[in-house]
């Protein structure tokens, strides 16, 4: 997992951190094992070697303050500026009017579903999963990207919606979806209303994996799943205008970008 190039060392609280970091980062971090550390309001799980792992927001202007209590008292505050991203506009056509602009019995539906995958990313366990190299769940062409504002058309009005939470990968119907690092299963709902069939995967550290608009799912909530074991088939199930897999990755309740934590995609499979 990249984070950066060169690190900056803090004698005084035996951490390292990276010298910068990018809008929509997770990043990877080594402080004393003993330190209580805190970051955008949490404090951090500490590894058993001193690992610590927060993300970076889309729209996080920065520096990222990080709060470090050394266990004899001694404190130290750690400014790391971040690199903004251009994040261009997506238009996209094609998509059921209803699930853009929902009546609201379906509205109401929504906010329930949503409520439900917001308490899975809450989860906090010791397991330090995301610590792997993360491999790409499926191959294909990266048809979605990460942070771009999304506009809907529907009938020939623009609907401007939220910046797009991951990143999309078209492949065919039934493509199977494989875990991009270990985990355990936290949420597993074939029906939801926009996101269809829907998987999420903790990896620790309030960090996780979420996987949409599946057209089967092979896993079940509390299941333990190692890299590369499938959790289920791509699909267009929920509000997709054609098959894909959309992964999207949290810290938490920050979205950041899966594509900071893969290898490139193959020279084959050409992103757009």
């Amino acid at each position: 997992m990249l984070v950066a190039s060169t690190f900056l060392a803090h004698a005084a609280a035996a951490a390292a951190f990276p010298d910068q970091v990018s809008q929509g980062a997770l990043v990877r971090a080594i402080v004393n094992p003993h330190a209580k550390v805190r970051v955008a309001g949490h404090t951090l799980r500490v590894g058993p070697g001193g690992e610590i792992v927060f993300g970076v927001g889309r729209d996080e202007q920065g520096p990222m303050t990080i709060e470090i209590t050394e266990r004899d008292g001694q404190r130290e505050r750690i400014a790391i500026p971040v690199t903004p991203r251009d994040w261009p506009i997506e238009r996209i056509e094609g998509v059921p009017p209803k699930t853009v602009e929902p009546p609201p019995e379906i509205a109401e539906r929504i906010k329930r579903e949503q409520a439900r995958v917001v308490a899975a990313r809450e989860r906090d366990d010791a397991r330090e999963d995301y610590a792997q190299a993360f491999a790409w769940p499926v191959d294909g062409r990266i048809s979605g990207r990460f942070g771009n504002q999304r506009v809907y058309v529907v009938d020939g009005k623009d609907v401007p919606k939220s910046p797009h939470s991951g990143m999309d990968i078209a492949v065919p119907q039934g493509t199977p979806v494989k875990a991009p690092a270990a985990g355990v299963v936290t949420f597993a709902d074939p029906d939801l209303y926009l996101t269809g069939g829907t998987v999420l995967v903790d990896h620790g550290h309030g960090v996780s994996s979420n996987f949409l608009h599946l057209s089967r799912i092979d896993v079940k909530v509390g299941q333990r799943i190692a890299q590369g074991d499938v959790i289920g088939a791509a699909g267009m199930t929920g509000r997709a205008t054609g098959p894909h897999v959309h992964w999207g990755m949290n810290w938490f309740d920050v979205r950041v970008d899966p594509l900071l934590l893969v290898e490139p995609p193959n020279a084959t499979q050409p992103a757009r």
